[in-house]
């Protein structure tokens, strides 16, 4: 919580700063603002011009290290780090050294970044109605993002994942699973000798490795592990749940030749712990939290679209869609008119569309 009042804080003076900014650059004499935007006196100390709204940051704590000055702004540890969390290019980001090739990497591409950046504001590019449009999306976009963030994330407790996994658990049905070793060879007598050396006392793995045929499992001895019935093609899922553990199969074909297979365990699946589902769990949360956010807002902000047309179980019988008039209209057709014609066509499209044989 105390993360999110932070974060609120600092979109607030964000903010603020960008409508002090828009009002003095909407004050200013028509000359100065068409003119180069004024950089501030070096000598003043000022580090950040404040017509560069998008610019204008604080660090993000007071142990914040600068990274970069280009120009009379900055760009801090914690923006370099904040990229790398987005882009993913590190698993903890916030540890990363300044010395670190990733920091360094993405540092110059925020500096290039940053330079064009204020190079389009020099020529007056911000004050461009399609760039005021783009900003200003950009803007919502982004504060649409960090009411997710808040929102959503707080709501992401690790009891609310441990209560998901629960109800996962106790809904989700434990199939059964075999174990099994297999020999397989190519003709059904190959398989009748092998089953008969097996009723001679040979060992079942070594057999397997001396003889299988199947390069997936020959050098364990032909174990195939734990599986569930659908795990298997159904010939050989049939014959390995019909068979008792401790026994062994008679021989039997497949669409890869002939088996001899022996059911070493049986059990329930097991289930997969919390740490496996974790992520899974956290995207559910994410997703519901989102569409309850989304099911909240929709009640403050009404929403009129235009151009969508009516329902088709609330529009009148025999009344056509928007825009279908116009369309018969520019198709050459009015009322009453090639009535022949489109009955004939009916009727060809009748016998088109009757059953040949």
């Amino acid at each position: 919580m105390c993360q999110s009042n932070r974060l609120a804080r600092h979109c607030a003076k964000a903010l603020g700063v960008a409508c002090v900014a828009l009002a003095l650059t909407s004050c200013a004499p028509e000359g100065h603002r068409e003119g180069r935007p004024a950089e501030p006196d070096p000598a003043s100390g000022t580090r950040v011009d404040v017509l560069a709204r998008f610019l204008a940051v604080e660090p993000a704590s007071a142990d914040d290290q600068i990274a970069a000055e280009v120009g009379a702004t900055v760009i801090y540890a914690s923006d370099v780090r904040r990229e790398i969390a987005a882009r993913g290019l590190h698993e903890n980001p916030g540890s990363v050294a300044m010395a670190d090739p990733v920091f360094q990497q993405v540092l110059s591409e925020l500096v290039e970044q940053r330079l064009l950046a204020l190079e389009a504001l020099r020529r007056g590019l911000d004050r461009d109605v399609e760039a005021r449009r783009r900003l200003a999306a950009a803007e919502e976009r982004i504060l649409g993002n960090i009411l997710v963030e808040t929102v959503v994330a707080n709501a992401i407790t690790e009891d609310a994942i441990e209560r998901i996994y629960e109800e996962q658990n106790r809904l989700a049905p434990r199939v059964e699973e075999v174990r099994a070793r297999h020999i397989l060879v190519t003709t059904r007598e190959e398989a009748e000798e092998v089953e008969r050396l097996l009723s001679e006392g040979r060992d079942f793995a070594e057999l397997a490795r001396q003889v299988s045929q199947d390069p997936g499992t020959r050098l364990e001895g032909g174990d195939l592990g734990f599986f569930t019935r659908d795990g298997m093609i159904p010939a050989f899922s049939s014959v390995a749940f019909d068979t008792a553990t401790g026994e062994r199969s008679e021989p039997f074909q497949t669409e890869y030749g002939w088996h001899v297979l022996a059911v070493t365990d049986r059990r329930l699946q097991p289930r997969p712990g919390l740490d496996a589902l974790r992520s899974n769990i956290v995207r559910f949360l994410t997703l519901e939290g989102i569409q309850t956010l989304l099911d909240t807002v929709r009640q403050s902000y009404p929403v009129t679209r235009q151009g969508v047309p009516a329902p088709a179980s609330i529009r009148r019988s025999g009344v056509p869609e928007p825009g279908a008039a116009n369309a018969a209209s520019a198709n050459g057709y009015e009322d009453g008119e090639d009535d022949d014609d489109d009955a004939a066509g009916a009727d060809d499209a009748d016998r088109d569309d009757a059953p040949r044989r």
